[in-house]
């Protein structure tokens, strides 16, 4: 027997590296389940409403429903997004409220108010505190369930765009 032949792997060997790699995959596919279970928020409903302002745009409001958990440890949310037929110039307005909490005249209390810019591909992205921490204490700046706005401004043809 030649030194090759006696060092040829077996199919065994083959049949334990795949049973190897399929487990490490499933190993990894079940942590990112179990991470993913402890998201601060997640969209719960949402609803999509547009104005028009003129014949060519429009104001598209989504209204959505986000629920963060009081046992959260994330220190930052975001709400982020993309325009599809974004009109290039007009930020994105987003409003949160506390769907617990009421303010006299309203009938869900204010929490966040916010403009942020729209990139030329139709992104944006608003960063806010879930969390503080001062001196060792942490504070729940969110916790519980919210109504999100999101005003964009939107063409209401796509053969309507211009640069």
């Amino acid at each position: 027997m030649t030194w090759n032949k006696s060092f040829k792997p077996s199919k065994i060997t083959r049949v334990s590296k795949n049973i190897f790699s399929v487990s490490l995959i499933v190993f990894a596919l079940f942590i990112t389940v179990i991470f993913n279970t402890n998201s601060f928020a997640e969209p719960i409903e949402s609803q999509t409403e547009i104005t028009p302002i003129n014949d060519f745009i429009g104001i598209e409001k989504l209204t959505l429903q986000m629920f963060i958990p009081n046992d959260n440890q994330l220190p930052w949310g975001f709400v982020v997004g993309k325009i599809l037929n974004h009109v290039v110039g007009y930020p994105v307005i987003i409003q949160i409220f506390d769907s617990d909490e009421t303010v006299v005249g309203n009938s869900i209390g204010a929490v966040r108010f916010a403009q942020t810019p729209v990139g030329d591909d139709g992104t944006y992205e608003y960063k806010f505190r879930i969390l503080d921490s001062n001196q060792g204490q942490i504070k729940h700046i969110f916790d519980g369930n919210y109504t999100v706005k999101i005003f964009k401004v939107v063409y209401l043809n796509s053969n309507h765009k211009t640069v």
